[in-house]
């Protein structure tokens, strides 16, 4: 991404995950099976780069259809990480603002109604949820192609190759060690778009009441702490760090007094006599 040009320095991402490939089937064939989790968390002996279930895979398959049922237990589970999505899909139309240089705010509706329309679509005929994610967004900010009609033609190429197991288990094979770096750009490359957010909008990161939730709900979030609620019933990882921030920021700033709230600068800029100098640093530092 950072030595190549053009077209290649573009697909980098692409380019890494070939190269992965390559090399776990190299080493595979040189070093012999790993002693280490395989993808179901079992630590086994087992191929960096297993393959076998690409050749069972067929080449055409169409998913199973079917209606869906309502559970009050499901629904409970389900509604705190609605409000984690909500914040994510507002973060993630922020960051694709920050990267264009466009005022997105006003489609933030529209990409939370869409986002809502398309999980009701797929749930009705027995699919998963459906939310915008981090690494799309990565994605976005690794090749800086930015045009819908690229997306769009993603959208239709990744809905024909769902339709070919085959393809899924190629995918499927991807080895973790390759996958967790690839996932590691792509996660800090939208935490750091993020931070640049915070930055444009002079967040003020020195104030208590901006700094004290923020601070708890990063480490909620990336720690995936879990809270126990009742036994079949819990809050953890990005869900959790929502509430916190969300929450945790409202009800401080009710506490918070009034010149935490308004001035600026909140807290000591760091300038002292050593800084300054002569009478004026001596008489700042005596105030």
């Amino acid at each position: 991404m950072v030595c190549l040009r053009g077209f290649w320095s573009r697909i980098a991402i692409f380019l890494g995950l070939i190269f992965g490939y390559v090399l776990s089937r190299a080493l595979d064939r040189v070093f012999g099976r790993i002693h280490s989790a395989d993808a179901s968390g079992k630590v086994t002996d087992h191929w960096r780069l297993d393959l076998s279930a690409v050749g069972q895979a067929d080449w055409i398959g169409l998913p199973a259809l079917h209606g869906p049922s309502f559970e009050w237990s499901a629904i409970l589970v389900a509604l705190p990480v609605v409000i984690a999505l909500i914040a994510e899909n507002a973060g993630h139309v922020k960051a694709v603002g920050e990267m264009t240089g466009d005022n997105l705010d006003d489609r933030l509706g529209t990409a939370i109604s869409a986002d809502g329309v398309g999980s009701m679509l797929s749930t009705a005929v027995g699919g998963p949820p459906n939310t915008t994610y981090s690494e799309n967004i990565g994605v976005m900010a690794a090749t800086r192609v930015y045009s819908t009609a690229a997306y769009w033609a993603a959208a239709g190429f990744a809905l024909l190759f769902g339709l070919c197991p085959k393809f899924g288990a190629v995918v499927a094979a991807v080895p973790g060690g390759v996958l967790g770096g690839i996932t590691v750009i792509l996660y800090g490359m939208i935490g750091l778009l993020g931070a640049q957010i915070w930055i444009n909008a002079k967040v003020d990161l020195r104030n208590p009441l901006n700094l004290v939730p923020a601070a708890a709900g990063i480490i909620v979030g990336v720690g995936n702490v879990s809270m126990e609620i009742t036994d079949t019933f819990s809050l953890s990882g990005i869900a959790l760090g929502t509430l916190v921030v969300i929450t945790g920021y409202h009800a401080l700033r009710a506490f918070a007094p009034a010149h935490l709230k308004t001035q600026e600068p909140l807290l000591d800029e760091g300038t002292s006599s050593y800084d300054t100098g002569g009478a004026e640093g001596d008489q700042r530092a005596k105030s």
